[in-house]
């Protein structure tokens, strides 16, 4: 009998005990040394365990081959150390186990150079290792902002060449142990992306310049039609049409607007073709256009009072733009749902370039329905799109002009 009971304690506990198990996180020692690097093209830190349908709120993307140091595991999450007083989670899957034993008392910098070409500047920061990074972007001034985790600086002058003409000024401070921020003020007052990465061990900031030319048919616009193949989206209650072919049918039709002021545009997809976000993400990091404009068709519970247009971004020196197509799309009549930042969306999360998501109108409202599956709508709804982009433009132009640019 004990052996039967024990045999069933081992069952309980498997289907019961284990599974808690599973969902405990685990310590490991301050002084243990278990480091990983990180692979693949997107790599990312996440600020906490939380999630929801977009998954958790994103700290940043990684490049390749960072050094994080893993203080705990929860489920198929890292806990890693980013300073004594900050932690981040990354997804295993992300990374791969180094050798790593007993890691320098410091990792220093040394002296930063800074220069520019054609089409870009470059901070480069010489590092003595691949260590993990966040930055955001500030307006009023015009800034961009990189924080260095485990960096220690030794950097006893900044050189700077005057072929940099979008980046004014370079500065850093030792906020803390191992938290060495930079600060980059910027030239114009829109920000036009910027790319961190590493070039051996030397991470390199990269910020693009402002278009020459402030016009339509001097730019290139990468048009995102939402969803597509399997992946079919929100569906109309009435007219039980997908929301992946009314967002190519928007994506198409303002692709005809702006080849029409003469842009170069670049799709996803121009037919109903499965292509993941992550897939996108690489597309178009590649192609380097100058402003991205993600297209979707939004969907509640509620199907008698949520109801309107929408426009998204994540980061801060984008809104104006996603501003500026929202106050033309709300010209057709349509109930405002928002301007909506810090939106945790695959495509709003590249920071190299303008990028914003266009929800176009609820497909669960009968009446957003309606209008959506007309043609005309979406044509209309294109073109709006279009003179938002126009009115975005026209406004740097009035902004650089009272900065004396």
């Amino acid at each position: 009998m004990p052996r039967l009971f024990y045999s069933l304690f081992l069952v309980f506990f498997y289907y019961t005990g284990s599974a808690q198990l599973r969902d405990t996180l685990y310590q490991f020692r301050p002084d243990s040394a278990v480091f990983v690097r990180t692979k693949g093209p997107l790599a990312y830190l996440n600020y906490g365990l939380g999630e929801d349908r977009l998954g958790g709120a994103k700290m940043g993307y990684l490049d390749s081959l960072v050094l994080l140091k893993v203080t705990g595991r929860y489920k198929d999450q890292y806990r890693v150390r980013l300073t004594s007083t900050l932690s981040a989670w990354i997804p295993q899957n992300l990374t791969r186990r180094d050798t790593i034993v007993k890691p320098p008392i410091q990792y220093l910098t040394t002296s930063w150079r800074t220069w520019g070409d054609d089409r870009f500047d470059y901070i480069s920061i010489p590092l003595t290792e691949r260590l993990p990074y966040r930055s955001w972007q500030e307006m009023n001034p015009s800034r961009i902002v990189v924080d260095i985790f485990g960096a220690t600086t030794n950097t006893n002058w900044i050189t700077q060449f005057k072929s940099a003409t979008e980046i004014k000024n370079v500065d850093y401070e030792q906020l803390a142990d191992e938290h060495l921020r930079i600060t980059i003020q910027l030239a114009h007052g829109q920000h036009w992306g910027y790319r961190i990465g590493y070039e051996g061990r030397r991470l390199v900031i990269r910020v693009k310049h402002q278009p020459e030319k402030l016009k339509l048919g001097e730019l290139t616009v990468a048009i995102d039609a939402g969803h597509g193949g399997s992946n079919l989206g929100a569906r109309g209650l009435r007219s039980k049409q997908w929301e992946k072919d009314l967002n190519l049918s928007i994506a198409l039709h303002l692709k005809k607007e702006l080849e029409g002021k003469g842009a170069r545009v670049l799709m996803t997809r121009t037919n109903d073709t499965l292509f993941n976000n992550t897939d996108r993400i690489v597309h178009f990091r590649a192609l380097q256009p100058d402003l991205l404009i993600s297209i979707h068709n939004n969907a509640a519970g509620d199907t008698t009072k949520t109801r309107g247009t929408s426009t998204y971004y994540k980061h801060i020196g984008y809104r104006p733009l996603s501003q500026a197509v929202l106050e033309r799309l709300l010209e057709m009549g349509l109930v405002e749902y928002g301007n909506i930042g810090r939106f945790n969306f695959a495509l709003n999360s590249p920071i190299e370039y303008p990028n914003i998501l266009v929800e176009g109108a609820f497909m669960s409202h009968p009446d957003d329905e309606a209008l959506l599956t007309g043609d005309d709508f979406r044509k209309k709804m294109a073109k709006q799109i279009r003179k938002g982009v126009e009115d975005w433009l026209k406004a740097v132009k009035r902004s650089d002009k009272k900065r004396g640019l």
